[in-house]
């Protein structure tokens, strides 16, 4: 009598106090069960996690690792099965990886690179300045042109240790939404618009309150989405997931504003199958191991 197969598990990552802004777990959890896989949401820093017990861990949530970035990277190096893979977390998680991804030729917003120790200048325009490493718009703010106050918070962030971006105010975002173009094992599954973010607070999490919908990408976005992709280390078929987000530039040309790799909303309830997909794609990759 042949012994029926082992379900697969999945630990699903997760950051302290994210779940009321996590909308795209719980439908996670939901999808992987409707295929027998016995998933559950975890802390990534619980002690108690037992990562080496799982098929699978998939990182979601996980927002709090910026201030603890090198505790992350050494927790997402000790995992033996993530994704996406630490070598690309370690990567994605300093947005030094646009200037790799300009000398490659994939357009991006233009970014100048202002560490601590090296004088402050600041074009004469409006612009936004904010942290190399972070998430959710925190530590990123926008200045008009001439405003003492982009120096004083370059120099803030240079008090924590942190390297300071500084990028143009690009103005398509005031009239056009950003684009997020979501993509779910190497496949473009749906993409999102997404009206300016700065200044938002951080209470209005759900989709509706900050105003992002289903949007459908032009063959242009398709296109950049792709050209970024192809640039992450390994290459595109090693990710689970991942989100490019672009602006429209002077010309309605798209660039790049950032590309997300490691622990980004897909805004899976905005399209009725992609929280299908996503699970798909991990029981997929749990079935190539």
């Amino acid at each position: 009598m042949t012994r029926p197969a082992r379900a697969p598990t999945v630990g699903i990552a997760v950051g302290a106090g994210s779940a009321e802004r996590d909308s795209d777990t719980p439908l996670l959890l939901e999808a992987l069960a409707a295929r027998a896989v016995s998933a559950r949401a975890i802390a990534w820093d619980d002690p108690a996690g037992g990562w080496d017990a799982y098929d699978l861990v998939v990182l979601r949530s996980t927002w709090d690792y910026v201030p603890r970035r090198d505790e992350f990277l050494a927790w997402a190096e000790s995992v033996p099965r993530l994704a996406n893979p630490p070598d690309v977390v370690r990567w994605n998680t300093d947005k030094s990886y646009l200037r790799e991804l300009e000398l490659a030729g994939v357009p991006v917003v233009p970014t100048s690179w202002i560490a601590p120790g090296e004088p402050i200048e600041l074009p004469d325009r409006d612009v936004v300045v904010k942290p190399t490493v972070g998430n959710g718009a925190r530590g990123a703010a926008r200045f008009r042109a001439g405003d003492p106050g982009a120096a004083a918070h370059v120099a803030r962030l240079h008090d924590g240790g942190a390297v300071a971006m500084v990028q143009p105010f690009v103005a398509s975002v005031e009239h056009r939404p950003e684009t997020g173009v979501v993509v779910i094992g190497n496949r473009p599954s749906h993409a999102i618009g997404k009206p300016l973010q700065l200044g938002r607070v951080l209470r209005d999490h759900t989709e509706e309150d900050r105003g992002i919908v289903r949007a459908a990408a032009r063959d242009d976005e398709l296109a950049l989405a792709a050209r970024a992709l192809a640039r992450v280390p390994g290459g595109p078929d090693r990710l689970l997931y991942a989100r490019v987000d672009m602006v429209a530039g002077d010309d309605g040309t798209p660039m790049i504003m950032e590309l997300e790799v490691t622990e980004p909303l897909l805004f899976l309830a905005l399209d009725d199958g992609a929280a299908g997909r996503l699970a798909a794609a991990v029981v997929d990759l749990v079935a190539a191991s």
